[in-house]
């Protein structure tokens, strides 16, 4: 009796998508065995499903399991599932119209879709059909001349059938022999796709796109996803050795993390993850920039390794997972769409991950020292760009002060907590190190009254506390700047008998003005100085911006325009005011160097040219006056 074989014309609309998938769906040939594996522990999931329901079904003994085989000289690839098959009927549902659609409209979006992918990321909010078509199956036809797949449905009274196609325009349908339920799918590789017949390279995809696939999956018998996915269980039933093991195979190390986090979330998404940061920061150490370190799953089937889309830039440290099953994926599962959804995906998931720092910062302050020695530059990238997250992230900003021992830190929080009832503000001075901040004339009101002072070496210290314009209610006053705020000398020490003459400062004010001409806008009396002569301050803001600026504009020469206030009751001035009074021509010589020295003290770069010469004659007068 012959064997009947049936050929039927696919629907219009698979040989549109057909092309579609071939030809400019994926952008990656090695997908395809992602999707025909999730396909398979789909349909064995399925099969489970009805196992626990008390459905009868066939074959009650076959193991739960996804079979590869690879042939090199066939150049075949075949992929089975002992899960739920497929009836005659199905097949020809599934396979050779658009399940539960014949909508032109869908293959119309779906093209579209296509092209404006190819030139922008518009195609990224387009569709979210994930699981809804079948399309996964046809990205078999990027690797495959021909697909073979024999299957029989579950049912104890099915028979199986073979479909074959090679994806121009037609398929048969026949009657199959297999006796055991389930899918086996065999692709004929095409010549530029033989490499998919060897088994190092679907080892190789299976470890980066479905290793935690929730079923075995067997490469010529040997198990290839041999890592369990922890990041779905209770934490309570993982040991240290078992998140350790986990977090070593996803980051490739081969020490133990230091901090890890492990959460789940019903809000936006219903998601679960797993996040670590690792013991090294090696951008520190002068390797390359970090790549985002956290990938993005759906059923714990790979949908996008490093995602940009979770976490933002500053938090490339981290490594882990995020899982959903929920993710507004477009249709090939390789972006993500929806942007308002991911949107609060990445604040969801960042936002538990500061809370949790916030959490080891106070439970752990030692640790967390350490993470901050190592790390914390990106949270101090993350306060300086990422305004959604800026207030939780000020939160776990660290500092040093002049009430603070060595090795020492502490928060704004702290600071705050710290405050004397009647101070104004939060005030910080910037600087090369500590000794270079207190050794210059910023903190010596602040040290005569008792007030901390926060100390800042970066750039991007100084840049997040310019931009902060308060914390907790209480002002953030930079020690460098022209503020009314700061506090001031007492007065009873402002009528001290070592000051000059009330009626001779103007005139000297004046002078200095003149002699020193450009190079400041303004010169008036300190009342912020006990000890040094002289201080300048910044018309930037604060003298760390102003040597920026001084940096950006090294053409100009010489360091930027300031503020110059002298210390009426110190001898230096008191000498300098003698001088202009007999007018001495050396007064001149004194203002400027009195000037280039409080420049010096604020870290500007001087030109030592004409310094030299001028301290030479200041050495030879001094040593002359002393003869």
């Amino acid at each position: 009796m012959s064997q009947k074989v049936e050929t039927r014309e696919f629907q219009t609309e698979i040989k549109q998508l057909l092309d579609i998938v071939i030809n400019s769906l994926y952008t990656e040939k090695d997908i395809f065995l992602r999707e025909l594996i999730s396909n398979a522990a789909d349909a064995t999931e399925k099969l489970r499903y009805l196992t626990l329901s008390g459905d009868e079904i066939a074959d009650k003994d076959l193991p739960l399991e996804i079979t590869i085989e690879t042939d090199a000289e066939a150049h075949t690839l075949t992929i089975s599932d002992n899960g739920i098959g497929m009836t005659r009927e199905e097949l020809i549902a599934n396979l050779g119209t658009i399940a539960h659609s014949g909508s032109k409209e869908f293959i119309n979006q779906l093209a579209q879709t296509s092209r404006e992918s190819k030139g922008s990321s518009a195609g990224e909010v387009a569709l979210s059909l994930i699981g809804q078509f079948g399309v996964g199956f046809y990205s078999a036809f990027m690797v495959a001349d021909k697909v073979t797949l024999s299957t029989r449905s579950y049912r104890t009274e099915d028979e199986s059938y073979i479909w074959t196609s090679d994806g121009s325009g037609s398929y048969t349908l026949e009657k199959g022999e297999a006796s055991g339920r389930g899918t086996r799918i065999v692709l004929t590789l095409k010549p530029d796709a033989y490499k998919y017949a060897e088994p190092d390279n679907i080892n190789k995809i299976i470890k980066q796109y479905s290793s935690f696939v929730p079923f075995p999956v067997k490469v010529n018998g040997e198990k290839a996803n041999t890592v369990e996915a922890i990041w779905v269980k209770n934490p309570a039933e993982i040991s240290d050795q078992e998140y350790e093991e986990f977090y070593k195979y996803l980051a490739n190390a081969f020490d133990e993390p230091y901090y890890k986090l492990h959460f789940s979330s019903d809000a936006p998404l219903d998601i679960k993850a797993l996040l670590f940061v690792p013991k090294e920061n090696f951008e520190s150490m002068g390797f390359s920039r970090m790549e985002r370190g956290v990938n993005l799953f759906c059923k714990k089937v790979l949908i996008q390794e490093k995602s940009e889309a979770i976490v933002p830039e500053w938090a490339r440290f981290i490594r882990g997972v995020i899982d959903s099953e929920e993710l507004p994926l477009n249709i090939s599962r390789e972006t993500l769409q929806d942007n308002a959804l991911v949107t609060k995906l990445n604040k969801v998931v960042t936002g538990r991950f500061l809370k949790f720092l916030d959490e080891q910062a106070k439970n752990d302050p030692d640790k967390y020292r350490e993470f901050w020695d190592k790390f914390g530059n990106f949270l101090k990238e993350g306060a300086a760009t990422d305004f959604v997250h800026k207030d939780a992230l000020v939160k776990l900003l660290r500092f040093e002060s002049n009430m603070t021992k060595d090795k020492e830190l502490i928060s704004l929080e702290q600071y705050v907590q710290r405050m004397q009832e009647e101070q104004k503000g939060i005030y910080y001075v910037s600087g090369y190190n500590r000794e270079s901040i207190e050794s210059g004339p910023y903190l010596e009101i602040f040290k005569d009254k008792g007030i901390e002072v926060l100390y800042v070496y970066e750039t991007i210290d100084d840049y997040v506390l310019n931009s902060l314009p308060e914390f907790q209610g209480k002002k953030i006053i930079a020690a460098e700047q022209d503020s009314e705020d700061l506090p001031e000398i007492s007065e009873k020490q402002s009528e001290s008998e070592d000051e000059i003459p009330q009626d001779e400062v103007e005139g000297l004010l004046t002078w200095f003005k003149e002699t020193l001409g450009g190079k400041v806008t303004e010169v008036r009396v300190s009342k912020r100085l006990v000890d040094s002569p002289a201080v300048v301050l910044s018309t930037f803001g604060t003298n760390s911006m102003a040597r920026m600026m001084q940096l950006m504009n090294k053409d100009q020469g010489g360091a930027p325009p300031s503020i110059l206030e002298i210390n009426s009751s110190h001898p230096v001035m008191k000498g300098i005011n003698d001088l202009h009074k007999n007018n001495d021509p050396f007064a001149t010589a004194a203002a400027e160097q009195v000037l280039e020295n409080a420049q010096i003290a604020a870290g500007l770069v001087v030109d030592p040219r004409g310094m030299v010469n001028r301290l030479n004659s200041i050495l030879e007068r001094a040593v002359a006056h002393k003869e």
